[in-house]
């Protein structure tokens, strides 16, 4: 009886055993391989459970998402200008045919990431031969991505691989080429914020010029002005004085005395050496016989 119980429960762990041999998951992301004796029996690609032989058949998975490969250091390429550039790119990429990967580079990650790597480059370096810098920065960039993933994506399906996309990051110009550029564009600079204060100087000379210009034709325009209201004013003065003095000449002559007085003694520093039968005398002795 134990002996009958112990087979049983060794029967039961070897099947167990052989079950869970039997038995893998196939994750979404996913695809595997079935391989017996070393030779590729099927592929799943749908996610699951699936079963397989124990102990002569193994599985291998592969990512099928979609993988990105970025360059480590950027290549020199040479442009239609014979100008070398640095370019840095990345390839979006996927396995799509599994087996066809497998019996390719062998599963090998690795390897598929170097023979893309040397496609692109080789599709880049004959495409950049034939566009300008102009081009290749900005003015066909798009169309050059295009031709670039196209062709590449026609190789990489020869070992089951999918390239979605090629993208440049940067575009740069080696160090001594990129001084020399740096050198010219702040020549340029400078020649041009000379030309523009060289003009801004003449047109400063030019505005103050034309305000000294101005500013002569306005004083020779207010003296001239003034010369004549004073003219004006002096002939209606003498007008004035000589209808005064038509009128009351001893008036006129003792109010003309009175200014000559005033002018004579505003400061009482002055000193004045006169004859004392000097006419200059005549109201102020007139006022002195007058006060007695």
């Amino acid at each position: 009886m134990k002996l009958n119980m112990t087979n049983f429960l060794v029967g039961a762990v070897v099947a167990l055993i052989l079950a869970s041999m039997s038995i893998f998951i196939v994750d979404q992301r996913q695809t595997a391989i079935v391989f017996q004796l070393g030779e590729v029996v099927r592929v799943e690609t749908a996610p699951g459970i699936k079963f397989k032989v124990p102990l002569l058949q193994n599985v291998r998975f592969f990512d099928s998402r979609i993988l990105t490969l970025d360059s480590d250091d950027p290549e020199r390429f040479i442009t239609a200008e014979k100008k070398n550039v640095l370019v840095d790119s990345f390839i979006k990429w996927r396995i799509i045919d599994v087996k066809q990967y497998y019996i390719s580079v062998g599963g090998d990650e690795a390897r598929a990431q170097t023979r893309l790597t040397q496609t692109v480059n080789s599709t880049l370096r004959e495409e950049f031969g034939k566009r300008t810098i102009h081009e290749v920065v900005s003015g066909k960039r798009e169309e050059l991505m295009r031709v670039v993933q196209e062709k590449t994506d026609v190789d990489a399906r020869k070992i089951g691989v999918e390239v979605l996309d090629v993208r440049l990051k940067r575009v740069d110009f080696p160090n001594t080429i990129s001084d020399s550029i740096y050198s010219r564009m702040e020549a340029e600079r400078k020649r041009v914020a000379n030309e523009l204060r060289a003009t801004g100087n003449a047109e400063s000379e030019k505005i103050r010029a034309d305000a000294d210009r101005q500013r002569e034709v306005i004083l020779a325009q207010a003296y001239r002005d003034a010369q004549k209201i004073k003219g004006e004013g002096d002939a209606r003065a003498s007008a004035l004085y000589a209808a005064a003095f038509g009128r009351n000449p001893e008036f006129y002559a003792f109010y003309r005395s009175l200014d000559v007085y005033k002018q004579g003694f505003k400061n009482k520093s002055d000193v004045m050496v006169l004859d004392a039968g000097s006419p200059f005398f005549k109201y102020l002795k007139g006022s002195g016989r007058d006060g007695k």
